[in-house]
């Protein structure tokens, strides 16, 4: 039996991100000119992946943006998911994929997320062991977390431009703080 035949998949979407430790999971997902970040540490045999649409900042998410949305708020939390399993920083990998440029007379923020992420990364002391960025066509992507193997699929024109529809969506409504005080 293979080990795609075996393989209990996870499929990530735009602001989401997943933290594993089980042998047999496959992390996937569809990417434009969004990034996944996928990091392990292969001692702690931990490993995951996030997926965002914007690289961001502190200042995007004070302003009222949607957190998900952002590289800034998902690499932390795939970073703090992986130190509460019981990784090390110090041990950490991590893979880059995505970030094309699939409309060609939009600003190039496929660039801009993959920019992020490598410096982000870099800023971190996580060292990047292989990355697939920019282009101008999306990939599927497979990532097993704890073997750290992964697998792109490039998209042709017409998946491209479907995962680019997907990334449009529009941004939903602030919600409040969890931490708001209401007055009666």
């Amino acid at each position: 039996m293979t080990i795609e035949a075996t393989a209990k998949r996870v499929h990530i979407i735009q602001g989401e991100y997943k933290v594993v430790s089980d042998p047999d999971v496959v992390l996937s997902t569809i990417l434009g000119s969004c990034v996944a970040a996928c990091l392990r540490d292969p001692v702690a045999g931990v490993g995951g992946m996030n997926h965002f649409l914007l690289p961001g900042s502190v200042n995007s998410l004070a302003s009222g943006g949607d957190a998900t949305r952002y590289g800034v708020h998902l690499m932390e939390l795939l970073i703090n998911g992986l130190l509460k399993r019981g990784a090390r920083r110090d041990r950490l990998e991590a893979k880059v994929f995505g970030g094309a440029k699939t409309i060609s007379t939009f600003s190039n923020v496929g660039e801009q997320n993959a920019a992020f992420a490598m410096q982000f990364l870099k800023d971190e002391g996580i060292p990047v062991v292989s990355s697939s960025v920019g282009g101008e066509h999306g990939r599927k992507l497979e990532y097993w977390p704890i073997s750290g193997r992964a697998r792109q699929y490039p998209l042709t024109g017409a998946e491209t431009q479907k995962t680019v529809a997907l990334e449009q969506r529009p941004v939903p409504a602030v919600r409040p703080v969890e931490n708001s005080i209401e007055f009666f």
